[in-house]
């Protein structure tokens, strides 16, 4: 079978600078790919021409015939007035599907995504929901490949693993442009980084995203290892140019020729491999208090439509309380990272935080003159305003950690151009508006750092950046983030809300899942029995199961569960080795390496009979 897709020799530029220039690629049957590359690379025009969207400027694009390709934007929009049963049904009759086969496609396609209220506003759907029901739509041709453009950006972390879930149990093929590491690793069989460093224009190395670091690792030192070998040979032929020869026979010509070709082909080296990355550096204030901020017995409350519910959550005209009783205390150089579903009130917390409104409940304590800097997930910005506008709004510099930086030399910093200065801000990508958005909060002195959603959009050198500086951070931070590698770093301490109004504090994020694995089981054992008078008023967290029902593993229990399976396939191989050595011809006749080997194959099937002991014991007693 030829490939689903081929891109031959595509180029695509915007102005007089090409995005990308004669890039190919296949897409197979079968294939993962995660495209990666920095910011202005061409990543999401390249899925664009692949989807048939755009046209490249030159090269061609191949589609297999008659196959199926879906194609989901970085923005899911929706009319206003369509439910989601109406948005799908006009999918199913665009897509031609049999009137007697479309309620059970849409009753399927649904239950897998979650929805259970088709009649929710389309358009009033939380961000992540709107991006399924995206999805959802696209899976209704059934493609042979789907593709998809910063998908993770407004999932949350449910919703990113509904995604992952998908695309590793697809019978599709898969190109997902991405910058979050964790999902990558997870769902990809090969990456492809879109990169002017590269000769062909772009790197694919067949793998995960760990297997694409090493190999990048292994191109760049050997790029660098020919750089410095053609710099030597070109140095040595300059000093011979310089001499000037005497004869200038057929042979020096040459020479002199290939000198000159040498000489631009390094050129070409260095300029390819010229890496720049953005100079984030938020400023910390001078403040001596420990104890910033101080929740005590904190409840809080919005109108339903302040939050769009998820689809699963019909809307209520009442006030819905997102959570209680929570008492939390933030002091300097603590990292938080506030997790929880979509809706469940995250963005709503930070708005208590910077005092916007007041909780229905308890109250927050704040220390004096408290300094806070706010990253805003909606990225505001005036899009008359040109680039220096946004950067210097008073003139042509700013004031950075005590000293004046010309608006140039800012931008620069953030990898803008002086070209850029003079454009309005509606003409930046969103990894650039990210960007000029944490230059203007590196301008301000702060004690806490409120970051909502900073990662959407940025690639992957800016996130490995922005991490380093929230670790050197010495105030405090609250940040939200679907980014699970960004969360495991930077966090000390995990803030969780579970949609149903609980909270918990927690060590990492996958102590975290637990409780909501934990939390889900309670919803639904209340759901099947009444509480007695020793549960009412308990935490949710807190409850044991009924008589008869299910039993429930500790932490420690889950995370040794969640590892024992590859204890077990090491056992195994051990039990195994240990049983050829003792098999072997020239062990046998060897009395000392026989003992050795006999105490071996003993040690390895009482390891072996042990671990598969636990692994039962857990695989029951978790049901």
């Amino acid at each position: 079978m030829p490939p689903i897709l081929n891109a031959q020799s595509v180029t695509k530029q915007f102005g007089a600078k090409p995005l990308f220039f004669n890039i190919s690629l296949t897409v197979e049957d079968g294939d993962r790919i995660g495209l990666i590359g920095p910011n202005g690379a061409g990543k999401s025009t390249l899925l664009a021409v692949l989807a048939g969207q755009i046209e490249p400027d030159s090269g061609e694009l191949a589609v297999r015939k008659r196959a199926r390709a879906a194609y989901v934007p970085q923005d899911s929009r929706f009319a206003a007035g369509f439910t989601v049963r109406q948005v799908l049904e006009k999918a199913l009759a665009a897509a031609h599907v049999n009137e007697s086969e479309r309620e059970g496609r849409l009753r399927e396609l649904t239950g897998r995504a979650g929805f259970a209220d088709l009649d929710a506003e389309a358009a009033a759907l939380s961000g992540g929901w709107r991006k399924r029901l995206a999805i959802t739509r696209a899976m209704v041709i059934e493609p042979e490949v789907l593709l998809l453009d910063e998908p993770t950006n407004h999932l949350d972390l449910a919703g990113i693993e509904w995604l992952e879930e998908l695309l590793r149990n697809a019978s599709f093929a898969a190109v997902t442009v991405s910058h979050d590491r964790y999902f990558l690793e997870s769902t990809s069989s090969s990456i492809i980084e879109l990169n002017r460093i590269y000769a062909d224009g772009l790197l694919r190395v067949k793998g995960n995203f760990s297997r694409f670091l090493e190999e990048k690792q292994a191109y760049l030192e050997s790029q660098t290892k020919q750089q410095e070998s053609l710099r030597n040979t070109v140095k040595t032929e300059i000093e011979w140019l310089r001499r000037g020869p005497k004869a200038r026979s057929t042979k020096s010509k040459a020479r002199i020729d290939s000198a000159n070709a040498m000489i631009g082909q390094l050129k070409e080296l260095d300029s390819r491999t010229v890496v720049n990355s953005a100079g984030i550096d938020f400023e910390a204030s001078q403040r001596k208090t420990k104890r910033l901020v101080e929740f005590n017995d904190v409840a809080c409350d919005v109108p339903s439509s302040e939050e769009p519910m998820g689809a699963g959550q019909k809307s209520e005209k009442r006030p819905r309380r997102l959570f209680t009783g929570l008492n939390f205390v933030l002091t300097a150089g603590m990292k938080v990272g506030l997790v929880g579903p979509n809706g469940s009130g995250k963005t709503t917390l930070l708005r208590l935080l910077r005092g916007e409104i007041e909780p229905a409940e308890g109250n927050i304590r704040k220390a004096d003159a408290l300094r806070l800097v706010y990253f805003s997930q909606m990225r505001e910005l005036d899009e008359s305003l040109t680039l220096r506008r946004a950067l210097a709004p008073e003139g042509d510099s700013v004031i950075h950690q005590g000293r004046v930086v010309h608006v140039a030399s800012w931008a620069s910093r953030f990898l803008f151009t002086g070209e850029q200065l003079n454009q309005p801000v509606r003409n930046l990508s969103g990894g650039e508006r990210a960007r000029v958005l944490i230059a203007k909060l590196m301008l301000e002195p702060a004690d806490v750092l409120l970051l909502d959603e900073p990662t959407n959009d940025l690639d992957i050198p800016t996130l490995e950046i922005l991490e380093e500086n929230l670790l050197d951070f010495p105030g405090a931070l609250v940040l939200v983030t679907h980014d699970r590698y960004l969360l495991n770093r930077v966090a000390s301490t995990v803030l969780g809300l579970d949609g149903r109004g609980h909270t918990g504090r927690f060590a990492d994020y996958g102590q975290w899942e637990d409780w909501m694995g934990e939390q889900d089981e309670l919803a639904q054992d209340k759901q099947t029995r009444k509480p007695d008078a020793s549960t009412v008023g308990q935490r949710p967290q807190e409850e044991s199961a009924g008589p008869g029902g299910k039993k429930k593993l500790s932490y420690l229990e889950a995370r040794e569960f969640a590892a024992i399976e590859e204890k077990v396939e090491k056992s195994d191989e051990r039990l195994a080795a240990a049983r050829d050595l003792v098999e072997r011809p020239d062990v046998a006749i060897d009395a000392t390496a026989l003992q050795e080997a006999l105490l071996e194959l003993d040690a390895a099937q009482h390891e072996n009979d042990t671990l598969y002991a636990r692994w039962a014991e857990l695989t029951e007693k978790a049901g």
